[in-house]
């Protein structure tokens, strides 16, 4: 039978349950207590937060300094690990010939032609059949006297050596020259079919031919000119400075036939 006096105390095996006196120390001595106890509390985020902005700044600021540091010239460039790179294998280039010129050229005339050149099939539609197109070529010609040409006695300079003839060979047109900086497809049509065999064989010199058809339309457009004649005209006034310089008082230039 248990004594009076041990009526209020509580037994030894159950602990003792928090009691309003002791909530309140908690409460005053820990900020977060209530927290432990309040049903259905969230956990505190703050820490973990606030590490990640930590860490957010600092590397910003490590981001900050390193290109202050690196616009000041103390660090060398950053390079690129996936930058483009080429490496340049060509062959040295091989000398094949050479040969003294003595060609003077008087006048050079500069040339754009258009050509449009269209290859169909008789009853075949265009959509199936049909190679057209449109190209804008530039070029130059040279007119020139090939001095190496003269003949012997061509050249007869008076007794008294105050006057002088000479007489030169024609002038002639050097090759056309294309110049495919300038030269440009404008526009081009083809078939179905010709799309096709585009895929399946392909026909390399299709473009050289029309870079050849450009240059004859050139190059006869050039005997028209007068290119020539603007040649002798030219190398008439050289040749008449040039001997006059030399005391020479009459100066006579001719050409034979072309």
């Amino acid at each position: 039978m248990a004594r009076d006096g041990d009526i209020n105390e509580p037994t030894r095996e159950f602990p003792d349950y928090p009691t309003s006196e002791s909530l309140r120390d908690r409460a005053e001595g820990s900020p977060d207590h209530d927290r432990e106890y309040a049903p259905g509390a969230p956990a505190s985020g703050g820490g973990p937060v606030r590490g990640l902005l930590w860490v957010l700044g600092a590397a910003a600021l490590a981001v900050v300094v390193l290109l202050g540091v690196q616009a000041t010239g103390l660090l060398p460039d950053f390079r690129n690990p996936f930058a483009k790179e080429q490496t340049d294998r060509s062959q040295p280039p091989l000398l094949k010939s050479i040969r003294d010129l003595s060609r003077y050229v008087a006048a050079e005339g500069n040339f754009q032609v258009v050509v449009d050149v269209q290859n169909d099939r008789r009853n075949v539609p265009d959509f199936l059949l049909n190679e057209r197109t449109l190209f804008v070529g530039a070029g130059r010609v040279e007119a020139y006297v090939d001095f190496a040409k003269i003949a012997d006695g061509a050249v007869v300079v008076s007794e008294d050596g105050k006057s002088a003839e000479i007489k030169l060979p024609a002038p002639q047109l050097g090759e056309t020259d294309l110049d495919m900086d300038k030269s440009y497809v404008f526009a081009e049509q083809r078939g179905l079919i010709n799309r096709l065999n585009d895929l399946v064989a392909g026909d390399p010199n299709r473009q050289q031919q029309i870079y050849k058809l450009a240059e004859d339309r050139i190059t006869a457009a050039a005997r028209d000119s007068g290119l020539t004649a603007r040649a002798q005209e030219n190398t008439r006034k050289m040749l008449e400075g040039l001997l006059r310089s030399l005391g020479y008082e009459k100066v006579t230039v001719t050409y034979a036939a072309p």
